[in-house]
């Protein structure tokens, strides 16, 4: 798995490529603390590259999402693949995460 981090304005947008799962879900937990511990609370997960996720994965994401919103910021996904997201949405993920097409439409979601 590789993960990239690139700043949009006010939001903080991590790439992931590669598959999530029980051998790469810490890598990924740690990298999202550590931009929620540098005060980069308005977070985005770009999935385009995710090829799998696993229930570690999942788990990521909501270790993630709680610690966002606990700062007072949000972790909103993008450019999910189609296999991904039918996991995201039989595990009920979409009902608490919200989902855009692509990375500029998630950036505008936050508010300025």
């Amino acid at each position: 798995m590789q993960i990239a981090i690139d700043q949009h304005d006010h939001v903080t947008v991590v790439a992931v490529t590669g598959s999530i799962d029980a051998l790469t879900a810490d890598t990924l937990v740690t990298a999202m603390r550590e931009q929620l511990e540098l005060g980069r609370t308005r977070l985005i997960a770009h999935f385009a590259g995710v090829e799998y996720t696993s229930s570690a994965g999942l788990r990521v994401l909501l270790t993630t999402l709680k610690d966002a919103r606990q700062r007072g910021g949000d972790l909103r996904l993008a450019e999910i693949r189609p296999n991904v997201k039918q996991v995201l949405e039989l595990s009920g993920f979409t009902s608490i995460l919200k989902c855009f097409a692509d990375v500029p439409s998630a950036v505008a979601s936050f508010p300025a």
